[in-house]
């Protein structure tokens, strides 16, 4: 399945676990909540760890945890809840976080080049091509 990261269709290598399901081999996802019932075990994992925030998560709590996720998943419950804008900003601007952060779940293809403008840079949309094209809408910044 593709996604788009850094404005490119690319091949998406990440998988997502689901909380209930066993570690997987590879690159792999988790919720803040998994992550922090089983930090041990899966800060052993062979592959890249990423970790999926829902708009209510605190990204504070993830502390010096940070620098082990080469993956951020921002999870859009619903497009009306901008929390996750918040989020991408935070995590870029305040925390330094230098991977990927990826929007994930119910959001507008609008709504892609403002998350582009907050610190995501890669997206798993329901309407791929639409989406890829928003981001190239704007040419000029006011901010």
């Amino acid at each position: 399945m593709q996604i788009i990261k850094n404005n490119q269709l690319i091949e998406n290598h990440w998988t997502y676990l689901e909380d209930d399901a066993p570690v997987a081999a590879g690159n792999i996802c988790v919720s803040l909540a998994r992550w922090q019932a089983e930090k041990g075990e899966l800060s052993k994992h062979a592959g890249n760890l990423g970790v999926r925030l829902s708009s209510t998560d605190d990204i504070a709590s993830l502390g010096s945890d940070l620098g082990l996720f080469a993956l951020i998943e921002l999870n859009f419950e619903n497009f009306a809840d901008g929390r996750s804008f918040t989020q991408a900003y935070l995590l870029r601007n305040r925390y330094g976080f230098q991977g990927e952060i990826r929007a994930v779940g119910s959001y507008l293809a609008d709504q892609a080049f403002q998350l582009s403008r907050v610190g995501v840079n890669g997206f798993n949309p329901e309407k791929l091509q639409q989406t890829h094209a928003t981001l190239n809408d704007f040419t000029v910044f006011y901010q």
